[in-house]
């Protein structure tokens, strides 16, 4: 196992129990733990320092995580509006590294509009704690731009979770997480991201994408390891993707979401069969 790896997976005791006989084993389990995203922001003079977001995620990735939920959020709208991001200790009684610091240039102030309702995010819903749709219907810096029009080969599409999950290191070894793959229009990859929240995913992918300048995404296809939910179709919005894939279902708030930021949407993606639930007029898929 290589570093990665080793932090966001563990080994635990396990019983085995096959027909009516058991055993003892180790077997091995995605970590969950806590990340707290903090931001410093202000004149050199005046700075100010406020706790953002608690999030259950797997370890690795931290700091594209807290950039990716940053910007996804609408809290930042580039990178260029940050000056350094790191690790900021280690909570006292694990010595682990769960605190994310992320400076601010002086001139930027950070849109705070929706921190007051508290960020907790847990591994399974990243809108706990929103007060209503309308609050989470952050605009996007890329809806109006004039995106491309693109031809996705169907047989390009029947690929792509072969490939995901190919590439998925750490659902090989603990079948307990999700992942966010990034692909190109001729289906390779380009990021994949795993943890065991399908939002955090999402977000570090979309961070990683944001560090390396390559916003906006509206060449690419996002390939979702289970279902589609409101919020990951938000946060796609907020990349410019025009291509989202889902292994698993949407659900009928992704579905008008994906229609107002006309985005194609496409569920239960297979080897050989996929719904179509929402298809932009900018998006050929070939032979259909």
């Amino acid at each position: 196992m290589n570093g990665l790896e080793l932090i966001s997976v563990k080994h635990m005791p396990v019983k085995k129990v096959n027909g009516f006989t058991s055993s003892r084993l180790s077997d091995i389990l995605s970590v969950e733990e806590p990340l707290e995203i903090r931001i410093d922001y202000g004149p050199r003079a005046k700075r100010i320092q406020k706790n953002i977001s608690v999030t259950m995620r797997t370890p690795g990735d931290d700091i594209a995580l807290a950039v990716g939920f940053l910007f996804t959020e609408g809290i930042i709208s580039s990178y260029h509006d940050v000056v350094d991001v790191y690790h900021a200790g280690m909570e006292c009684s694990s010595g682990k590294e769960n605190i994310i610091q992320v400076e601010l240039t002086e001139n930027f102030t950070p849109s705070l509009a929706q921190t007051d309702r508290n960020f907790y995010t847990t591994s399974s819903c990243g809108v706990c704690g929103k007060s209503s749709i309308q609050s989470i219907r952050t605009v996007s810096s890329f809806c109006n731009l004039n995106k491309p029009r693109l031809h996705l080969s169907i047989n390009v599409l029947y690929q792509l979770p072969a490939k995901l999950r190919t590439a998925q290191s750490n659902f090989e070894v603990t079948g307990g997480i999700h992942a966010s793959g990034l692909f190109t229009i001729q289906g390779d990859l380009v990021f994949l991201r795993e943890d065991v929240g399908r939002h955090n995913a999402v977000d570090k992918l979309i961070g990683d994408a944001l560090i390396n300048n390559l916003l906006p995404l509206d060449r690419h296809v996002l390939l979702l390891s289970g279902r589609a939910s409101f919020e990951l179709i938000q946060k796609t919005a907020m990349a410019g993707i025009s291509i989202v894939a889902a292994i698993g279902a949407p659900s009928s708030l992704a579905v008008e979401l994906a229609r107002e930021f006309d985005i194609t949407l496409l569920g239960f993606l297979k080897e050989n069969r996929f719904n179509i639930y929402n298809s932009s007029d900018r998006i050929l898929i070939q032979s259909v």
